[in-house]
């Protein structure tokens, strides 16, 4: 039986097991891996403290500081369920294990949707990314092209159009976000939108260099010489976990109040997981500290 499990190795949980150690409480950490999608971006240039840092580089050192307090790890296997009882939490793992905790904080993050073509996989972190805000900057006078037609692709097109030399939009119908994000991205002369296409392959040896669409009406392949790729086909919480048990909103997203405390007593939800409205590394940071802190609150009042 634990104090707590933090359920999540990204930015949010990895930071909840460091101040959950400082306040010397017995502790649990599950991920299936350390970093989260942190991990996918190739630099990171709006974290305190780094100008710039790889995303794998920043998260080695969010590892090495957990390294110094006893907190046990189990890394390398997936929490499937997490089931409450009258007096505490049983966490459910897919390899069969089980665990047992008086309070538990999900950091479990979201998971891009991919396009699921060749040389997306290869090339993630190297020219493919999904966060406009976290990498656009990086590619500052190029050519790049985004992927999607929703408000999260509106949203990355209008902020690389400041930046990039040129942009190409890559939609399989037409635009589905605000009308007020359209007007302002589609009068640029910097932007190309490409309807009725579908990506068939990205290529580059070391990083990405061209993308390659298909024109959905007539079947035509067209290659784009670009150096980023900004995917913005939506983003899946990984709260099925918890479904049935703590309260989802319409996104998936796992509803939590200021304290980070959801709708069961006891479970607290941190990082992208939860109803946030920005999903940032430094905000994940934060709220994984306040979750702890606050399931220290809770644990005392027990």
């Amino acid at each position: 039986m634990y104090d707590l499990i933090i359920i999540g190795g990204g930015p949010a949980g990895m930071t909840a097991a460091v101040y959950a150690a400082r306040k010397k409480i017995n502790t649990l950490l599950l991920a299936w891996e350390v970093g989260g999608q942190v991990i996918t971006t190739r630099w990171v240039e709006n974290y305190m403290g780094y100008q710039y840092i790889e995303g794998t580089d920043l998260m080695d050192k969010f590892e090495e500081q957990i390294k110094q307090f006893p907190i046990d790890r189990k890394i390398g296997d997936e929490v499937v369920k997490v089931v409450r009882t009258d007096s505490f939490f049983r966490v459910q793992t897919r390899l069969g294990e089980s665990y047992e905790s008086k309070a538990v904080i999900v950091a479990t993050g979201k998971t891009s949707r991919k396009l699921d073509v060749p040389g997306e996989a290869r090339l993630i972190g190297r020219g493919v990314s999904y966060c406009a805000v976290c990498d656009g900057p990086l590619f500052a006078g190029e050519k790049v092209a985004v992927i999607g037609g929703g408000n999260s692709a509106l949203e990355a097109i209008d902020d690389l159009l400041k930046i990039a030399e040129s942009v190409y939009s890559v939609l399989e119908a037409d635009y589905t976000g605000d009308a007020i994000l359209v007007e302002r991205v589609t009068v640029s002369p910097k932007l190309t939108a490409f309807r009725r296409h579908k990506v068939k392959e990205i290529k580059g040896n070391e990083m990405v260099e061209q993308i390659t669409i298909q024109d959905l009406d007539t079947g035509i392949l067209k290659t784009l010489p670009v150096k980023g790729i900004f995917v913005e086909i939506g983003l899946t919480p990984n709260s099925d976990l918890v479904k049935g048990l703590a309260k989802l909103n319409s996104n998936g997203e796992i509803e939590v109040n200021c304290n980070c405390e959801t709708s069961v007593p006891g479970l607290f939800a941190a990082g992208d997981v939860a109803s946030i409205p920005e999903k940032q590394i430094i905000i994940a940071a934060g709220d994984g500290a306040k979750a702890a802190l606050q399931a220290h609150r809770y644990l005392q009042r027990l």
